[in-house]
């Protein structure tokens, strides 16, 4: 077992993370203040106690700026259209219409051109209308509540946005308030903050207002500054704004992790197999340009027919297909309480195999709860109950997150009868002494101490235990019996006070001083405990494929105690000092066989998760805290919650309304639905354009006229856009979304060479068909008289009729057969039989094909210089489709048991 046991204290979050960026500096005037006195602090400002005027206020605001650490930036509709429009696969088209206007000499070059400008406005505007209502519906489910501060202006507190705080201000803290600046304490009265967003301790810290040293100081340990994004627990406060916005220490942390976010696995997929496209039209299209204007000796017609083999090339409906897919699962995913921030980041949730989660919240319920309350011995004990909920209902100081449970538990569980008793005296906590006491009248009349704090601290005061009624005095070797009690629960993951007693000679009066000679009770322990749903949710996402690893800056022992309970593997532990002391190397081999991780900084966690994306793999991050926002921008798919800090969520690409590895388990299942179905239209249209290449190069070199006019194929490839645009509709079949689905090109391009000649061998076979059984060889050959006088005139072998009959079959032969074979790609099992597609699917893809089949009856058939078919040719082509997908079908089958294709 691999076992740190030296941790790393929250005040490292800082530290660290500054040394791993050097991006971070806090503010001198911050750590100036804590050190000065509150006179010369406000004077440096040049506020004073009745706080700045109106007029100040704004002349600062100019000077300083607004007091905004970061926000979500919504995407104008220009920007978004530009997203569109910028485009390779959009530039070439563009390109391309701009060639065949300006070297267009036929009506039918025209058209052409008007084709692929009609291309263009499909996929653009597809794209522009589904991420415009994406990133509006984003944009609601992002807007954040309006939050305010009371502040002295003109002497009066008013409430005024946090926006508009600016330095020398002088701030009103109460409980419940978050702290809206960098602020130096004047004066506070029981003032406890919740500062987990920062350092992930569960506790609260006390604040003071005593000046204090800064020197070799932690920022986060300056016990009179309050940093901006924590909050305030209990007490309240009087303070002086220090520094506002990017300037505070959160703000220095936010511009560290919102810079422009990096180019996501799949954003890079998409890329790379866009240009894989453009490099095969790089080699074919002046190929086809030459051989067709050596061969046929006119380069106006040859390069018109390269023009249109380009387009017929471009995968141009691609970023229509993905928008697409993508903007159906962003509102699929919002359904089951998941919302996607960025479109991109939805592949990337379903190629994710490893899964970084904090343990606050995620794991466990976010909720402290009293689990045992036991005498010395650790046996249960209602009398140390019943002295812990006197003790806590009686305090007036803080009333924490334990005192809380406490009260909660009897108000569930136990029958104290609080009103028997009245409140003497208070002895309040305080971090020195770790411990608060309370004095009560019991029935009886007597007055009784009630001692509660860290075992630590009340041991020492202790001279008796109490053990079954029976009183026994508290020995050196006893005391290490003691100690071994408490030790036991602490190792379970538990974090546990002391309760103790004395009962007094009566008095009005009580101090420190009387908190000795204490009577040892027992123990209450505290944890916050799994949830009901976690250790399910961890096996379900280990059945689809996901490795859940911890990174948590809580302490070992608690951490191990979740772990144990939800089923994940203790086997290997690492410690975040161990983690600062390893080098990359060291690190990624670590990272690999780890699965909990504590005491980490945020820059560890960042680290880790660096380390498991060298070894290949795709990375996701769950958190929710300022400490958790580096590690949410450096993972492949940053996920946060609806609750976390805004920070948390401005870093992350999803954001769960509900804090639950089952919703997230629904988030990853649709983002591998939607990767599914934009994979098979790459297989589709690479495979296809794959197989094309062979067919018009052989064609080229055969044939003495062109093998389909530009204006067909370009008809061709608009129809193959139309009959794909249903493909994010389809259904997925369970077994492609059972396990992680990341990019691989070498995967896409080993289909392609399978699959893709495939077509050819059916191209081929209607060419030979065209040419041997329907006489196309025969340039002489006559038209039915219904045509005659549109082939009378033919000069050259293009204007023949045997010409035009031959592109027609191949036109009709080429639609139907691509049309068809998404519903063989769609699928790993027998399509129709054991998998069909989506009713839309099947809608568009046989429209299509009746429509190819139709062109040529129609009176636009001569418009795209089409011919009808003979009757046998339908046969023909029949038994063409049958051997296609039969073929296309075991080709398939052994891809996928030869060389595990999905």
């Amino acid at each position: 077992m691999t076992l740190i046991r030296i941790p790393i204290h929250p005040r490292e979050v800082f530290s660290r993370f500054k040394r791993a960026t050097g991006r971070i500096e806090v503010s001198q005037d911050v750590i100036a203040s804590a050190s000065n006195p509150v006179d010369q602090t406000l004077s440096t400002l040049r506020s004073s106690m009745a706080g700045l005027t109106q007029e100040e206020a704004e002349e600062r605001t100019k000077e300083y700026g607004p007091n905004i650490v970061s926000h979500d930036q919504k995407y104008v509709k220009l920007k978004l259209f530009l997203k569109a429009l910028v485009n390779p696969l959009v530039i070439l088209l563009a390109v391309l219409a701009g060639f065949s206007f300006a070297t267009a000499t036929t009506t039918s070059d025209m058209i052409g051109g008007t084709l692929m400008l009609l291309m263009i406005v499909l996929g653009v505007s597809l794209r522009f209308i589904q991420e415009s209502r994406a990133d509006s519906a984003a944009a609601k489910l992002r807007a954040m509540i309006r939050v305010t501060a009371t502040v002295l202006r003109d002497g009066k507190p008013i409430e005024i946005p946090l926006e508009d705080l600016v330095p020398g201000d002088i701030v009103q803290l109460a409980a419940g308030d978050m702290i809206p600046a960098d602020l130096r304490i004047i004066s506070c009265k029981d003032l406890f903050l919740d500062q987990a967003s920062l350092t992930g301790e569960s506790f609260p810290v006390e604040k003071f207002d005593v000046t204090q040293p800064a020197s070799g100081v932690q920022p986060l340990e300056l016990s009179n500054i309050c940093y901006l994004g924590t909050s305030v627990e209990s007490g309240s406060a009087v303070a002086i704004v220090i520094q506002t916005g990017l300037n505070t220490y959160l703000g220095g942390m936010a511009s560290a992790v919102t810079s422009a976010p990096l180019p996501t696995a799949f954003d890079k997929g998409v890329s790379r197999f866009t240009w894989l496209m453009i490099r095969y039209m790089a080699v074919m299209v002046p190929l086809v340009f030459l051989i067709n204007g050596i061969s046929k000796h006119n380069w106006t017609e040859a390069f018109m027919f390269a023009l249109a083999v380009a387009v017929g090339l471009t995968p141009e409906m691609l970023p229509m297909i993905v928008s697409v897919c993508l903007s159906k699962g962003a509102m699929l995913m919002s359904k089951k309480q998941v919302i996607v921030k960025r479109l991109n980041s939805i592949q990337n949730l379903g190629a994710m195999d490893v899964l970084c989660t904090d343990k606050t919240g995620t794991l466990t319920m976010d909720r402290v709860v009293l689990e045992y309350h036991c005498d010395v011995a650790g046996d249960d004990d209602d009398s140390v109950l019943e002295l812990a909920v006197l003790n806590s209902h009686f305090q007036t100081g803080l009333r924490n997150v334990l005192d809380t449970a406490i009260i909660r538990y009897h108000e569930q569980h136990a029958d104290i009868s609080i009103p028997d008793y009245t409140k003497v005296d208070e002895l309040p906590f305080d971090f020195q002494r770790k411990m608060m006491s309370v004095v009560v009248a019991t029935p009886e009349g007597h007055h009784r101490l009630i001692c509660k704090g860290s075992p630590e601290s009340v041991f020492p005061a202790c001279t008796q235990y109490d053990l079954g009624g029976q009183l026994f005095p508290v020995e050196p070797v006893i005391l290490q019996d003691l100690k071994e009690e408490y030790d036991k629960l602490s190792a379970d993951g538990f974090r546990v006070l002391a309760i103790a007693y004395r009962n007094c000679d009566p008095k009005s009066v009580y101090s420190k001083a009387d908190e000795r000679d204490l009577i040892l009770k027992g123990y209450v322990a505290f944890l916050d405990p799994p949830k009901e749903s976690a250790a399910e949710a961890i096996v379900a996402l280990q059945n689809h494929g996901i490795t859940v690893k911890i990174l948590t800056g809580d302490n070992e022992l608690v951490s191990r105690k979740i772990c144990k309970e939800v089923g994940i593997s203790l086997e290997h532990v690492l410690n975040g000092a161990n983690v600062e002391a390893m080098n990359d190397t060291e690190l990624e081999n670590a990272a690999e066989e780890t699965t909990l991780f504590v005491r980490l900084s945020p820059a560890h966690k960042q680290r880790i998760i660096q380390a498991l994306q060298s070894r290949q793999h795709v990375v996701g991050f769950m958190g929710d805290g300022i400490n958790d926002s580096p590690a949410l921008r450096a993972a492949d798919v940053g996920i946060s919650v609806d609750t976390a800090v805004d920070i948390a969520k401005e870093a992350a690409d999803a954001i769960l309304l509900e804090k639950s590895l089952m919703v997230l388990e629904e988030g990853v299942l649709e983002g591998r639905r939607v990767f599914a179905n934009i994979l098979k239209y790459i297989r589709m249209g690479a495979s296809s354009n794959f197989g094309n290449m062979f067919s018009v190069l052989g064609a080229s070199l055969w044939l003495p006229f062109l093998p389909m006019a530009p204006i067909q194929i370009l008809t061709n490839n608009l129809l193959y856009d139309f009959s794909q645009v249903s493909i994010p509709t389809d259904a997925v079949d369970p077994e492609q979304v059972a396990r992680p689905r990341p990019w691989s090109i070498k995967e896409i391009s080993r289909f392609v060479l399978f699959i893709g000649p495939c077509s050819s061998v059916f191209d081929y076979t209607t060419y030979a068909l065209m040419w041997f059984v329907f006489k196309c060889a025969n340039l002489a050959l006559k038209a039915p008289p219904e045509l005659a006088s549109r082939f009378a005139h033919a000069a050259v072998p293009d204007a023949t009729y045997a010409a035009a009959l031959f592109q027609t079959g191949w036109f009709v032969e080429s639609l139907l057969t691509q049309t068809l074979i998404i519903h063989i790609i769609r699928t790993n099992k027998i399509p129709f039989l054991q998998s069909r597609a989506s009713w839309p699917l099947i809608f568009t893809s046989v429209g299509i094909m009746a429509v190819g089949a139709w062109l040529p009856f129609s009176p636009l058939g001569a418009l795209l210089g089409f011919v009808p078919l003979p009757s046998e040719f339908w046969g023909w082509i029949g038994a063409t489709l049958l051997a296609y997908v039969t073929l296309t079908q075991l080709v398939k089958v052994l891809l996928i048991r030869k060389l595990v294709i999905l």
